[in-house]
């Protein structure tokens, strides 16, 4: 099994105001699988993607990844951990302002041993004619596809995808889906995407529904369609 969540459990705040966020998390994931968390605002997508990534800590329970529990790992192992299988890509940015696409990029490219060549991943990203721009110069999905391809760059195992459309609009979302798709056929990433909305399950393999703390339903994908025939 490539990922496994066992038994998540997270609370925010102390005694009177302790608020349970996930109440006991378990699901595994494929290698290569798109997986969508999909679920209203305040029903744990996001504090689940973030204590995957590392980011954040369970009270209790564990994520494995290829049967390494990130919960067992020293503060130092687990930065390198991050830096060397996972990628994050947030419905912000967060560019460097004052690089252009191509050094953004670049930044990414730092973090690994074996990189992707920047010039072909810029051209899958439809950015290359874009390379030397600012992005106060881009669109909003250029500057997201940007932000994917710093994300994408180190080639990593795993791709953390918290709301990547939530700014964006309509037709520049599939787009991005579209390029997420063709990221995880060309680069066979597993993907896990955070979203409330609901059309982009059925672009997934694996999709998991949250309500409050808990999964409510989590099934294999029958009739998965191209993200390029979503519609909402």
């Amino acid at each position: 099994m490539f990922l496994e969540i066992k038994d998540l459990k997270k609370s925010f705040g102390t005694d009177a105001n302790r608020v349970e966020v996930l109440k006991g998390i378990s699901f595994e994931i494929e290698k290569g699988e798109i997986c969508v968390l999909l679920g209203p605002s305040g029903s744990g997508k996001s504090t689940l993607l973030n204590i995957i990534g590392g980011i954040d800590q369970a009270d209790s329970g564990y994520v494995s990844i290829q049967g390494e529990k990130t919960a067992m790992m020293k503060e130092k192992v687990l930065t390198g951990y991050r830096r060397k299988h996972l990628g994050y890509i947030f419905q912000m940015y967060n560019l460097i302002p004052n690089l252009n696409v191509k050094e953004n990029v670049e930044v990414g490219a730092y973090l690994s041993d074996a990189p992707l060549d920047i010039d072909e991943l810029l051209h899958t990203l439809g950015l290359y004619e874009h390379r030397h721009k600012l992005p106060n110069q881009l669109s909003g999905g250029q500057q997201q596809r940007t932000a994917i391809g710093r994300a994408l760059v180190k080639n990593p195992d795993i791709l953390l995808c918290d709301e990547p459309t939530g700014a964006l609009d309509f037709n520049t979302s599939k787009e991005i889906l579209k390029l997420i798709e063709e990221v995880n056929q060309k680069y066979g990433n597993t993907i896990i995407m955070v979203t409330h909305n609901d059309a982009i399950k059925n672009m997934a393999d694996r999709v998991i529904r949250l309500k409050d703390g808990q999964i409510r339903k989590n099934y294999l994908n029958e009739e998965k369609i191209a993200a390029a025939d979503l519609d909402w």
